[in-house]
């Protein structure tokens, strides 16, 4: 059975629900004003004396729907590999207090219902609590809001100049999780980490919670 088939098919079920992926304006909006926000009070910290930037890798588990369901069932948005690109300023509080940033994006798409493929795309602003340990060692904590952005690529095959063969979902999301940081080196950590996301509206999939996984490597910009 062909894609358009398949399509036809969910969409006569009296079980299956259409994805919402309407909501962008909505979600931009508001993810613009904590963004510009953000940006006024990295500017107001613009001397602090720590900066940190790093890279890791980690996935992501959710809640699957129940086997043996006879209706259409969102799937699970889990598993795979991510790759996350964070920094942060510290600057406030002897230093300790100060905001972050991260992405996170899924490295492979991956299939959704076995008939178009998807990459979630997770991006956070937050507020940033840095307290130390020890000398080498300390924790990141942080709490904050997002955008998690799905693009959907569609079955069809589009070779029209101007034609957009993938469409995508854009839901607002709180967040927060923390990591424990260890110098290896001089100004070079990692930093094993875990983070919660809550979705709102994830209608395309089964649950609105995720985690995330992973562990960073990333470098300090001024003193430690």
């Amino acid at each position: 059975m062909n894609s358009a088939c398949r399509n036809q098919s969910r969409r006569a079920s009296p079980g299956f629900q259409k994805p919402e992926r309407t909501d962008k304006g909505s979600v931009l909006g508001k993810f613009a004003l904590v963004a510009g926000t953000c940006v006024v009070l990295f500017a107001t910290i613009a001397q602090a004396q720590q900066v940190d930037v790093a890279v890791g890798l980690g996935t992501i588990e959710s809640s699957s729907p129940t086997i043996g369901g006879l209706n259409f069932q969102q799937p699970a948005e889990k598993g795979g590999s991510y790759i996350n690109i964070s920094g942060d300023l510290v600057g406030f509080g002897h230093r300790r207090l100060g905001l972050s940033a991260e992405t996170s994006f899924r490295s492979r798409e991956a299939n959704y219902d076995g008939y178009e493929k998807y990459r979630p795309i997770l991006t956070d602003v937050n507020a940033f609590f840095q307290p130390r340990l020890r000398k080498k060692l300390g924790l990141d904590l942080m709490a904050g809001v997002g955008v998690a952005s799905t693009r959907f690529n569609l079955p069809a095959s589009c070779n029209i100049p101007g034609c957009i063969n993938y469409t995508s979902s854009n839901h607002f999301m709180e967040d927060f999780g923390g990591g424990v940081r260890y110098y290896v080196w001089r100004h070079v950590f990692v930093r094993p980490e875990i983070r919660y996301y809550h979705i709102q509206n994830n209608a395309e999939f089964h649950s609105n919670n995720l985690v995330r996984l992973g562990a960073s490597i990333g470098y300090t910009i001024g003193p430690n």
